[in-house]
């Protein structure tokens, strides 16, 4: 293979017990190539696993390789539905969203298909290195808010972790009710609560954003979460960048988050 590529692979998942995709980003000279690392980037409420081509991830990902500027790495795009990524019901179901009647709310065991289905697949299926130091997640709104929570909550799995302009509210809100059982429920998937009431180990980096339009929680609970992290000495940046909080906002910074994900180690 002289060039890269994207592969679309669908399998069935035992624990959702439903067929799900998969977005594959192979570097150029993948089939050559030593095991290399790999970044999961996880997709906001309403999106699915084409946010690899609407941010145009392996156009930038391309060029950072060629220029240097990352070391080549294997790019993961799961389908995670409207589930905030956590264990939320045994039994898998759709119901709809009270709040967006244009769409549903997925309830099912999204942190266990992360985590012991979909990470398991990609190191069984390509040439990766099978390491917390070369595995990474990140990802947009939601997403955001499922990368945190599930590096916080593995911390043995993932080396790096970014929330994109990530899904951080400082309340239980209505429209996220149907997700937990109670506060018990909700505390313990929430990144900030869990940075603050448990231990974070000291080489986890994390990376923070939002747009200096963003309105309401997100923004703040990047602060906060950024605040609560640099006490404890972890290796964490919060940034604010122009724009507000859409697909957009992603697009125009993605080449800087392959940057902190893929930076080139010193010789």
């Amino acid at each position: 293979m002289d060039r890269s590529k994207i592969e679309k692979i669908i399998f069935y998942s035992n624990i959702l017990r439903k067929e799900m995709q998969v977005c594959v980003y192979l570097p150029k000279n993948y089939e050559t190539s030593p095991p290399l690392p790999v970044l999961y980037f996880l997709h906001g409420r309403s999106g699915n696993e084409n946010i690899m081509f609407e941010v145009d991830i392996q156009t930038k990902a391309d060029l950072l390789i060629h220029n240097k500027n990352i070391e080549p790495l294997i790019i993961i795009c799961p389908r995670i539905e409207n589930s905030r990524g956590i264990n939320s019901s045994f039994n898998s179901q759709d119901i709809p969203d009270s709040i967006y009647n244009e769409r549903f709310i997925n309830l099912g065991m999204y942190e266990d298909y992360f985590i012991h289905e979909i990470i398991p697949f990609i190191d069984n299926t390509f040439n990766t290195i099978r390491d917390r130091k070369s595995r990474f997640v990140g990802g947009a709104s939601a997403g955001g808010y499922a990368a945190l929570h599930n590096a916080f909550r593995h911390q043995d799995l993932f080396s790096k972790v970014g929330g994109h302009m990530p899904a951080l509210e400082l309340t239980l809100e209505k429209e996220d009710m149907p997700y937990f059982q109670d506060m018990d429920t909700w505390e313990k998937y929430d990144p900030i609560s869990i940075a603050r009431n448990n231990k974070i180990i000291l080489d986890l980096e994390v990376y923070l954003d939002a747009g200096d339009k963003d309105e309401g929680e997100f923004y703040k609970g990047c602060s906060i979460l950024q605040d609560i992290l640099k006490k404890r000495a972890i290796n964490s940046q919060n940034h604010v960048f122009p724009g507000h909080h859409s697909i957009e906002y992603i697009k125009s910074n993605i080449e800087k988050y392959l940057e902190f994900y893929g930076k080139r180690t010193k010789k």
